[in-house]
Formats: structure tokens, C-alpha cells, sequence
């Protein structure tokens, strides 16, 4: 697979990573998780050029970076490990809200490397940016964690153009990772533009619209049913899952008359908008894995972009993206 710059200060990884969310946290019920078939996916990822994974201290908690670990054990040389910390996490094993300080950057850190089973975290991200904490401070930490030897990389997750223009004067900043996708528009804006004005990469989270554009969703009710986040997501709920459905329905369509999925037809419209963008779909089984990877030597003509984007218009998804307290934590 062919690999891409995230930021000016060095850092490439392959043109599409690997979420790693999927495999522990998020979706579904513990139950209806592999860790083999996981640990297989992981393992199938490295042979097909995958070299980014991606997870974080508050998927699971904890039990992501562990089960990367595992991996880890067997095959770390040439891979980019990229984690996650800004949460307070309860004793219940839960997040109780924002936590920016450096204290819990310091304190974050030592606990991925050490369920990690690594010396140096690759790209290391802010997860949320915490209003009660200066973005200096945090990311003065962080750079901190560079000088020290545990952290190559800095990134930001979810944060506006104020924060990333403050993050910056402190220390270069390589990514910043934010939903991005032909149903999730919004970076396009203001955002990506100043990511490029700046030198920053961007690492698209949920580019598969979450299974909408796979045409994957289920009913509300099933979601609810089965413990999986997405019932807590307003797109996802009754009075907005149906439009949105409609939505992937009519990618299936297309991805038809082009013979190709409608997943490979999204990742390959990201992949299209620029050599600084590196999406990061997320998976539990070499299946799908297969059918994303495959998207990276897809080569959309302009006329059928353009037919996308008139599809996917920015502002096409139907309800908010969050609600209750996740909505306060993205920073725009």
C-alpha cells in the first residue's frame, strides 16, 4: 500500500490505518467480541500494508491498548501505534468527563506504554480538548512526553481552529483526527483548511459513516438491544436513522453501476480529497478489513466525485452528531 505524510516533522503511515476501537469497545455486546478473530485482523492488516493502528486509554478502558499489546508482542517493527488520553476515568471503569491536565497526561502515558508493551508511543493524541485546562498547558506536557523519549508525535482530536493554531505555536502538531467522511462533512469548512495552512494531517475517524454508508445499519431497537453505542447517537435514532438510511441506500446504488462496494466507494472519495488525509475505518474481522484495504487502489473519475458530492451535499446527515454531555466535548 502506498503511504502518506501526517504533518511536516516526518511521520508517514499507510494511506489507510486500522481503527481499532471496533474489536473492544463501542459496538455490540462483550459477548459477541473474538479476541482471536481480532488478533487475526490485526495480522492480516500488517500483511496487506496496513502500518497505522489507532486506539486510545477510554476504549474499553483499557482493554484496547491491551489487546494491541498482544499483537505488539509478535510484530511492532515498521508500525505506527497511535493512542489516545483526556478523560477522567471513574472507578466504574467509565468516563466521567474531561481531564486535559498535565497530570493525566503524564499519568496516561506511562499506562498506555505499559499495556502497550512499548518503549515509545508513535503519535499520541488529546483526545477531547478539556475548557477547564489552556491547550498550552496540555500540549506543553505533551511535548514534554516528546523530549523524554515516550512520545514521537503529537496529535488533537476534535478541536476547532483556535486550538489548533494555540496547539501549534507550542509544539508542531502532526495529526488531528475528527469524524470526516462523505456523510460528515464539517471539517471542510474551516478546519481542513487551516490543518493545511498549519502542515497537519488529517486522520478521519468513522469514515464509513459509522455502517450508513455500507448500507450496515440496523434498527434503533436492536442497537439498544444490544448495548451498542450507536442507540445513544441521535442519527441513529428513530426519528433520523430512516433519512440517513435512505442516504446509503442510494451510495449502494451507485456503488453498483460502478462495481465496487458503497465502504470502498466512501474511503476511496476520502482518500481522493487530498494526500494529507488517512482514513482509519475501524473493524474486528479480516473480512471487512479485506474490503476497506481494497479502497486504496481505487482511482474515482472526477465526474463520479462530483456525483458524490451532489449525493452527499456537506450537511446531508440527518440529526446532531452527539448529544448530552459527548456533544459538549467537541471543540468547534
Amino acid at each position: 500500500m502506498d503511504t502518506r505524510a501526517l504533518g511536516r516533522q516526518g511521520l508517514r503511515v499507510s494511506a489507510i490505518g486500522l481503527g481499532c476501537m471496533p474489536m473492544s469497545h463501542g459496538y455490540g455486546e462483550a459477548a459477541s467480541r473474538d479476541p482471536a478473530e481480532s488478533l487475526a485482523t490485526l495480522a492480516a492488516a500488517v500483511d496487506l500494508g496496513v502500518t497505522f493502528f489507532d486506539t486510545a486509554e477510554v476504549y474499553g478502558p483499557w482493554s484496547n491498548e491491551e489487546l494491541l499489546g498482544k499483537f505488539l508482542k509478535t510484530r511492532r517493527e515498521r508500525l505506527v501505534v497511535a493512542s489516545k488520553f483526556g478523560f477522567r476515568i471513574g472507578a466504574d471503569g467509565k468516563a466521567a468527563g474531561l481531564d486535559g491536565s498535565p497530570d493525566n497526561a503524564r499519568r496516561a502515558c506511562e499506562g498506555s506504554l505499559q499495556r502497550l508493551g512499548i518503549e515509545c508511543i508513535d503519535l499520541y493524541y488529546l483526545h477531547r480538548r478539556d475548557p477547564a485546562v489552556p491547550i498550552e498547558d496540555t500540549i506543553g506536557a505533551m511535548a514534554a512526553l516528546v523530549a523524554a523519549g515516550k512520545v514521537r508525535y503529537l496529535g488533537l482530536s476534535e478541536v476547532g481552529v483556535d486550538a489548533l493554531r494555540r496547539a501549534s505555536a507550542v509544539h508542531p502538531i502532526s495529526a488531528l483526527q475528527s469524524e470526516y467522511s462523505l456523510w460528515e462533512r464539517g471539517v471542510e469548512r474551516d478546519v481542513l483548511p487551516v490543518c493545511r495552512e498549519l502542515g497537519i494531517g488529517l486522520v478521519p475517524y468513522a469514515p464509513l459513516g459509522r455502517g450508513v454508508l455500507t448500507n450496515t445499519t440496523s434498527r434503533p431497537e436492536e442497537y439498544q438491544a444490544n448495548n451498542d453505542f450507536r442507540a445513544t447517537l441521535p442519527r441513529f435514532q428513530a426519528e433520523h436513522l430512516e433519512q440517513n438510511r435512505a442516504l446509503g441506500e442510494r451510495l449502494a446504488k451507485f456503488a453498483t453501476r460502478l462495481g465496487t462496494s458503497p465502504g470502498q466507494l466512501a474511503l476511496a472519495w476520502l482518500l481522493a480529497q487530498g494526500a494529507d488525509i488517512v482514513p482509519i475505518p475501524g473493524t474486528r474481522r479480516r473480512t471487512h478489513l479485506a474490503e476497506n484495504v481494497g479502497a486504496a487502489s481505487i482511482r474515482l473519475a472526477s465526474c463520479d466525485q462530483m456525483t458524490l458530492e451532489e449525493m452527499f451535499p456537506r450537511g446531508a446527515a440527518v440529526g446532531p452528531r452527539y448529544e448530552g454531555a459527548a456533544a459538549t466535548w467537541i471543540d468547534r
